[in-house]
């Protein structure tokens, strides 16, 4: 069954609702996949009980024999340990939080449940997401399925580890600086964290949408991204490139593969451009803004649990000081310049495409490079590429441009302009269908 969890996403959907393949045959298949790889990769950190999946898994079968199969049917999903599931533990990867037992379902998962999915257990994160290294003092480090000496990045790391070693063929994730991005990137999947762009699609079919209890949730695409998302493009479209935004260390061989990546856009018609200039770097800025906000919400809490939240994560939101006005005048002025750059950027571009992330992932517990072939690295320099579009609301993804010489995945950045997700995801399918990665994944190492 090990290759039946090397399928893509929309290969179990049809498989499940052609009666190929029961829910009952996946979800077995799935419970034994965690078993054999937790030691290995620990991307599972926590379980719904087996009896009760192997029975909702039993009446995912009947409404498939019934004709009355979801779109997400029996599909076993996995969810990030920053993301509430009814009834399991939402731990944030901090001692503090370990018996944080969920009231209710976020959105994105009573949107994914109700599309047919079945929630089997929590995906590894580093506390509070708060770096681009999953690991905790609550469940240790997740490693990578390509090197287990490797992490698979973060925040999102257990769901991207779940997701290329076979384990979860669904998994949750986020992003507020790259934490998608990374981790997809490390693991060559494409970010959104699915295996596929025809994945992403059906899974932004089933989550997007606006919330009342979201204040900066969208409206209502009325498009169908599975259907959008095969569609021709609509011309042929003018790519801008940067290698490195102007400021970011990028190993060699990381950036050879992305300008390989670079040229398929160029084959299959589409005209690429160097840019001559990158926005303001943000990553100090952007660090300081998110250790406020979080320790806003814990400060509370540091009096009777400063010792039992993880030295370097209490190094980091402890040490940022007191925002001032002044401070707090030159982030605005930065991000409006990075605003003007942006929009500079896609009054002559369609597309953006960057690389990812500048080097190879670290070792499994860190630390992050100081230096890259020796160049000194930038702050925040693993998410100095993937931070600038999260600051200008811009959306982007990755794909897997090729290996770096350690045999790790390199991935490239696609950046669009606001609300053209489904630009994205046209141009990511076009750039895959030309240069495929699925379905090479690491399965055993």
């Amino acid at each position: 069954m090990k290759e039946i969890l090397s399928c893509s996403l929309m290969e179990l959907v049809k498989k499940i609702q052609s009666r190929e393949l029961s829910p009952v045959e996946l979800m077995t298949a799935t419970l034994s996949r965690i078993d054999e790889t937790h030691d290995d990769l620990n991307a599972v950190v926590a379980m719904v009980d087996r009896d009760f999946l192997m029975t909702q898994a039993a009446e995912s079968e009947k409404r498939v024999m019934n004709n009355e199969a979801k779109p997400l049917e029996g599909i076993p999903l996995g969810v990030k340990d920053l993301e509430d599931v009814k009834g399991l533990v939402t731990s944030m990867g901090s001692v503090p939080f370990r018996d944080n037992i969920a009231e209710n379902d976020s959105t994105q998962v009573e949107r994914l449940k109700a599309a047919g999915a079945i929630v089997v257990g929590k995906t590894n994160a580093p506390e509070f997401g708060y770096t681009a290294i999953t690991k905790n003092l609550v469940y240790g480090a997740t490693r990578s399925p390509w090197n287990l000496e490797r992490t698979p990045g973060g925040s999102s790391g257990g769901s991207a580890a779940a997701l290329a070693g076979g384990v979860l063929p669904l998994v949750t994730s986020s992003d507020g600086g790259g934490s998608v991005r990374i981790p997809a990137s490390f693991v060559g999947a494409f970010g959104m964290t699915t295996k596929t762009v025809e994945d992403a699609a059906l899974f932004l079919d089933q989550v997007a949408g606006p919330s009342p209890y979201d204040p900066n949730s969208l409206p209502s695409s009325n498009i169908s991204y599975s259907e959008t998302v095969k569609e021709p493009l609509p011309r042929k479209l003018k790519i801008g490139f940067s290698p490195d935004l102007g400021y970011a260390v990028v190993q060699s061989d990381v950036a050879a593969s992305v300008e390989e990546g670079v040229k398929v856009f160029e084959k299959i018609g589409h005209k690429v451009e160097s840019l001559k200039s990158g926005p303001p770097m943000l990553g100090s800025e952007w660090a300081i803004f998110g250790g406020f906000e979080l320790s806003a919400k814990l400060n509370h809490l540091f009096a009777k649990h400063e010792k039992d939240f993880g030295r370097a994560f209490l190094s980091g939101i402890k040490g940022i000081g007191h925002l001032t006005p002044e401070w707090w005048k030159e982030l605005m002025t930065k991000r409006a310049s990075l605003n003007d750059w942006c929009a500079e950027v896609f009054d002559r571009f369609d597309l953006l495409v960057t690389p990812t992330v500048p080097f190879d992932p670290p070792l499994a517990k860190g630390p992050f490079p100081e230096e890259t072939e020796g160049r000194k690295q930038v702050p925040v320099g693993v998410a100095a590429l993937t931070i600038p579009f999260n600051l200008s609301w811009h959306p982007a993804a990755t794909v897997r441009a090729g290996m770096s010489k350690a045999g790790l995945p390199v991935g490239l950045q696609i950046v669009g302009p606001r609300h053209r997700e489904d630009l994205i995801l046209q141009a990511a399918y076009a750039y895959e269908t030309e240069h495929p990665w699925h379905p090479d994944w690491p399965t055993t190492w």
